[in-house]
């Protein structure tokens, strides 16, 4: 479906969203859902969204739910349109909004309940990723294909402030709708770069970042001098990180095993590694 069409000049043109509208019938004799203003292709295609070929084609992605969506619409992010019940309009204060009945928003939305309120965002244009900052960490993935672990990392890295992470072409899409809603709300804020790993590290390790690379066999990170700028490497727990990412030269740390638990997943070994980071950049 043509994009143009399907934003029906919403955000592009007009900047704003569609007047608050109902659409869909309830019970018999009611009169509270008039007819259906948002056509069957808008519905259709907001649907489509949960299907990754789709979101690429259009450049689309959802988001779901009342703390995600309240959050989405105060950061100034390009929305192209809210789907919402009409009590969940009431709660957020939506004037502009597209009102279904709760089966209608099932339909739309990924989730097993609170499919309450979604949105439809237009994704957005980061800058070529440079060099680093100084004192600046940022997180490479390598093979993460969990959505829930990617989402769960980016809002790991955006509590501890890390602004950037680094995808290879392998790792999961951050659109993911599993990945959007286990990130609460750390996508608005973390940037995700996608390259090809190795060359990309090469490039930053010549700007003058530190490259550690997260491995059971590395030193413990609580006994290591850590040194920013700096790329953290974080392989999958199934397979680590490729051969190629391990020829690199780079620094193994790893967070010490001091029970019986066979493995972290990645989002655990990493808010645990940059938990350490930031506590050694606090006590310069």
């Amino acid at each position: 479906m043509d994009a143009a069409i399907w934003v029906r000049r919403i955000g592009k043109e007009s900047g704003g969203l569609p007047n608050l509208r109902t659409c869909g019938a309830v019970g018999t004799g009611s009169a509270k859902y008039i007819r259906p203003l948002t056509t069957k292709a808008v519905l259709k295609h907001a649907r489509s969204l949960h299907q990754k070929k789709f979101r690429e084609l259009s450049g689309g992605f959802l988001v779901q739910g009342e703390r995600s969506v309240r959050e989405l619409l105060g950061s100034g992010w390009p929305v192209q349109a809210v789907f919402a019940t009409e009590a969940m309009a009431r709660v957020l204060g939506l004037n502009d909004a597209d009102i279904l009945p709760t089966h209608e928003m099932d339909r739309i939305g990924t989730l097993e309940s609170g499919n309450d309120v979604v949105a439809v965002v237009r994704k957005p244009h980061h800058p070529e990723m440079s060099g680093l900052e100084p004192g600046e960490l940022v997180i490479a993935l390598d093979g993460i294909a969990d959505p829930g672990n990617m989402g769960t990392v980016l809002r790991m890295a955006d509590w501890f402030g890390v602004r950037r992470v680094l995808c290879g072409p392998d790792c999961v899409e951050e659109f993911n709708p599993k990945c959007v809603q286990a990130s609460m709300g750390g996508f608005l804020r973390v940037e995700v770069h996608r390259h090809e790993l190795v060359p990309k590290l090469q490039e930053l390790r010549s700007g003058g970042a530190t490259i550690y690379l997260a491995s059971m066999e590395g030193a413990s990170v609580f006994e290591t001098a850590l040194r920013a700028p700096a790329v953290l490497v974080m392989g999958s727990e199934a397979h680590g990180v490729s051969e190629g990412i391990r020829a690199l030269q780079s620094e193994l740390i790893s967070v010490p095993r001091l029970g019986g638990a066979e493995s972290l997943n990645v989002a655990m070994a990493a808010s645990a590694l940059c938990m350490e980071f930031t506590r050694q950049r606090l006590a310069r």
